[in-house]
């Protein structure tokens, strides 16, 4: 056991020091607050045994960085004077474990320190148990999710920025399951659970239905999760069915995501390019690194993010960084898609900055049925 002491008695930390190592513990002293913060910044304990009274910062206020910094540690204050409401309302909030009154019988602080770690441990186990419960709960609904086939794709319309005309769908994940009930809990189980290939499969099987239902000119926006990416050999084999489709199925690709960091995601991009599909940036000017997907994915497709087109008809800034997106989509032959559109201004300034599509609940929220 990892053990740090914190006092400014030197004959009692020598002490302190003596008894814990002769119990076995490997002790770390600190003889302020300064001290004592600069170690827990730098070495992990097990438990601290540390005096109210301390040189700035005091004894508590060791404690409630240490809470925070390192929450497992045991955190024992001792002391012969206590501010007894202050000291309380630290336990309250769980800054201190357990409380020595000096003076002390060195078996009385071992008792103490015994017991709050017991104490932890059996709080750990019931916590590790519990979480066990809950994932394995999780993983039997999301395996519902795919066996009674609840899980569906919505579709919302891309019009044609100068007509109005539907140009295509973007598909999304929607959920009948009464607790994994949204996309985003979805999605987070299946990456807790390593299940998202199953999940794109099912995305896939999705797209490929709406696709023999949709009139044949129109395109269908289809979101894919980055992992997806890192196994191009599953991409191949998930996308093979559609390939009589690939030049209306376009591949979304959220700039949020850590799609670059995965490491086989060039090779999963140039199959899905040669064989005919097409790749959007999707939530494009959300995340850091816009600039950086722009350049590695040479997208057909840019969606620029709802955040920057919200009121754009009234925000010059805006206007302006959707103005030099559409000149270098005209120069890299890509078309700019404004996501999030809600009232007919934000649309007319849209077209006057010469986007291509625009999608939106002022042209329909997503929908079941075409």
């Amino acid at each position: 056991m990892h053990v740090l002491v914190v006092e400014d008695d030197e004959n009692l930390r020598s002490v302190l020091r003596a008894a814990m190592e002769h119990k076995g513990c490997e002790v770390a002293e600190a003889r302020d607050g300064s001290e004592a913060l600069s170690r827990i910044g730098t070495q992990e304990f097990d438990a601290a045994v540390v005096d109210y009274h301390l040189p700035p910062p005091d004894g508590l206020e060791v404690l409630r960085q240490l809470l925070v910094r390192q929450p497992r540690c045991v955190r024992v204050l001792m002391s012969g004077a206590l501010d007894l409401p202050v000291v309380m309302d630290a336990v309250n909030r769980g800054e201190v474990t357990r409380l020595v009154a000096k003076p002390f019988h060195l078996e009385a602080l071992f008792s103490a320190l015994e017991e709050a770690l017991s104490e932890r441990t059996r709080l750990e186990q019931f916590y590790s148990r519990a979480h066990q419960d809950v994932l394995q709960r999780e993983r039997r609904e999301l395996e519902s999710c795919f066996n009674d086939c609840l899980l569906q794709l919505a579709l919302q319309p891309l019009v044609e920025a100068a007509s109005g005309a539907i140009q295509g769908y973007e598909a999304l994940l929607r959920s009948r399951h009464p607790s994994l009930n949204s996309p985003s809990r979805v999605i987070a189980a299946a990456e807790t659970h390593e299940m998202l290939g199953p999940l794109a499969d099912r995305v896939a099987a999705g797209a490929a239905d709406w696709l023999r239902q949709m009139p044949p000119q129109r395109l269908l926006f289809l979101n894919a999760h980055p992992n997806e990416l890192a196994d191009p050999l599953a991409v191949q084999r998930r996308f093979e069915p559609l390939l009589p489709s690939a030049n209306r199925l376009v591949i979304e690709i959220t700039e949020r995501s850590s799609v670059l960091e995965q490491t086989d995601w060039r090779n999963a991009i140039v199959w899905l390019v040669e064989a005919g599909f097409r790749i959007a940036i999707d939530d494009l000017g959300s995340g850091y690194n816009s600039l950086s997907v722009l350049a590695e994915l040479q997208p057909a497709f840019m969606k620029v993010d709802m955040s920057i087109v919200r009121n754009i008809d009234r925000e010059e800034r805006k206007q302006r960084l959707v103005e030099l997106l559409t000149r270098f989509a005209q120069a890299t032959d890509s078309r700019v898609v404004l996501e999030g559109i809600e009232t007919e201004a934000e649309a007319e300034a849209a077209r006057r900055l010469g986007v291509d599509l625009l999608q939106g609940y002022l042209f329909g929220r997503p929908s079941l049925t075409l």
